[in-house]
């Protein structure tokens, strides 16, 4: 599956509102809205994944290499992984709710 088809509009299955596609020449794997992402790759890209579960934003890190990227963690599973943040685009992610997890010690945050 290519990057353009990848990058599509969806509605997310924990908020409810509609995802539009980045605009920056990426594609996105997770809500701007409230952050959460599913649990379709086992390995970043492999859609490998069977669980489909809905995957919490659970820390913001930073990596020198990366960038700043949200730390997500399935639901059902618990399988964890890093996502970059959705930014220089027509819907950047949520910056006030980026920095609240990023303030909160792992594993505070309450769904």
């Amino acid at each position: 599956m290519s990057r353009k088809t990848e990058n599509t509009t969806f509605v997310c299955e924990n908020c409810g509102r509609t995802v539009p596609p980045l605009t920056n020449g990426s594609y996105r794997n997770h809500c701007p809205f409230c952050l959460c992402s599913k649990h379709v790759d086992e390995t970043p890209g492999d859609r490998a994944s069977l669980c489909g579960g809905v995957m919490d934003p659970v820390e913001v890190i930073y990596r020198p290499a990366k960038g700043w990227q949200i730390v997500h963690k399935c639901r059902i599973c618990g399988h964890e992984q890093r996502n970059r943040t959705a930014e220089n685009t027509l819907e950047p992610d949520n910056g006030e709710l980026l920095r609240a997890i990023a303030a909160e010690p792992r594993g505070s945050r309450r769904r």
